[in-house]
C-alpha cells in the first residue's frame, strides 16, 4: 500500500498492507524515532505499523539521517500538537533533507505521573519530562506548587532516568507504555490540561510515494519580497477551490528576515492541485512538495 519494493506484509491502522521495504531483518519494517522506547513516537510507530522494528535515535537530525542513509525504511516524526503547535525543527528538516511524507497519523496524548514502585505523591519534589509535556500539564503544577518541573530530553527518557538512578524524590511525566517499559508505577493518570490533546505524526521515506487514496498535500515555498506576494501565492489555491488546512512561516536559514511558508491543502495528485503548484512555482523563489498522502481521519 505504501509502494515499497519487497514482498513482505505489515499492518497500518488495522489494515493489511503490502509492504514495500527493503530490510535485512526478515522483511520487518524498520522505523526511526526520536526518543526512547515507550515515548509517544514509539507508540505512534507501533500503533500505525504493527510489527515494525523501532530504531530509537537521540536527536531529530539522527532520525532523518537514518532514513536518507537507508539505515531504516522510514521514520515516524511528530509534526504538530493540538495544544503546543508545530515542531519547528522537523519542518526545517523536511525542507533540507531529501525525504517524502507518505502517511499521516494522529495519536491521542495522555500524560501520566510516573515514579518508582513504593514512592508516594507526597514524597515527590521534582517532576522530569520533555518541555512540551510539562507545558501541557500546567494545572498539575498549579495544584502542587512545591513540586518543581524539570525539563528533560524525552518523556520516556525521564522515566528511564528516574528508574535507573533510583530517584525516590522524583517522578516523570510520560505515557503508560513508558511506565511498563521501565518497571515504574503510575501515580496519576491523564495530567494533561486539555483532554483534546492530539499529536499529528508523519511517516516519511526516502523515495517519493503517492497512494491512490492521497487527498492531502504538504508544500514549502519562499516568495520574493514584493507587494502582494503572499496574496498572489494564496490565490493559486483559492482560484481552484483548494482548501488550505494550515499555513505558517519559518525563518529561512542563511537569509535573515526572509521566510519559508509551509502549507497543507486538501487535495492529492489531481489536475487542480497540479495547476496550483505549477502556478505557485511561477511566482515563488522555490517550491518543494513535502508529501502527498491520505489525510488522517
Amino acid at each position: 500500500m505504501l509502494g515499497f519494493e519487497s514482498g513482505s506484509t505489515f499492518r497500518i491502522a488495522g489494515q493489511k498492507c503490502a509492504a514495500t521495504v527493503t530490510s535485512n531483518d526478515n522483511n520487518v519494517m524498520k522505523i526511526a524515532i526520536q526518543g526512547e522506547p515507550g515515548s509517544f513516537s514509539d507508540e505512534a510507530a507501533r500503533t500505525f505499523v504493527a510489527g515494525c522494528r523501532v530504531v530509537p535515535c537521540s536527536v531529530s537530525a539522527e532520525v532523518f539521517d537514518a532514513v536518507t542513509s537507508g539505515k531504516t525504511d522510514a521514520a515516524m516524526i511528530p509534526i504538530e500538537n493540538s495544544l503546543a503547535g508545530s515542531v519547528a525543527e522537523h519542518y526545517d528538516l523536511l525542507l533540507s533533507r531529501d525525504v517524502f511524507i507518505v502517511r499521516e497519523f494522529r495519536l491521542r496524548i495522555r500524560h501520566n505521573l510516573i515514579a518508582a514502585p513504593g514512592v508516594k505523591l507526597g514524597e515527590i519534589k521534582r517532576v522530569l519530562s520533555h518541555p512540551v509535556a510539562l507545558d501541557q500539564c500546567r494545572e498539575f503544577f498549579r495544584k502542587h506548587p512545591k513540586i518543581v518541573s524539570v525539563p528533560f530530553y524525552d518523556t520516556a527518557g525521564s522515566v528511564k532516568h528516574v528508574m535507573s538512578q533510583n530517584l525516590r524524590d522524583s517522578a516523570a511525566i510520560a505515557s503508560q507504555q513508558a511506565a511498563h517499559e521501565y518497571g515504574a508505577r503510575i501515580l496519576q493518570k491523564s495530567l494533561e490540561d486539555d483532554k483534546n490533546n492530539f499529536t499529528r505524526f508523519f511517516l516519511i521515506q526516502r523515495r517519493r510515494r503517492v497512494l491512490k487514496s492521497a487527498n492531502k498535500t504538504s508544500v514549502a515555498f519562499s516568495l520574493r519580497n514584493s507587494p502582494g506576494a503572499l496574496f498572489k501565492a494564496l490565490s493559486v489555491f483559492a482560484l481552484r477551490d483548494l482548501n488550505l488546512s494550515k499555513i505558517e512561516s519559518r525563518p529561512r536559514r542563511g537569509s535573515p528576515w526572509e521566510y519559508v511558508f509551509y502549507a497543507d491543502f486538501l487535495s492529492g495528485e489531481d489536475e487542480p492541485a497540479r495547476l496550483a503548484l505549477r502556478h505557485l512555482a511561477e511566482i515563488s523563489e522555490f517550491v518543494k512538495v513535502l508529501g502527498i498522502y491520505p489525510a488522517a481521519s
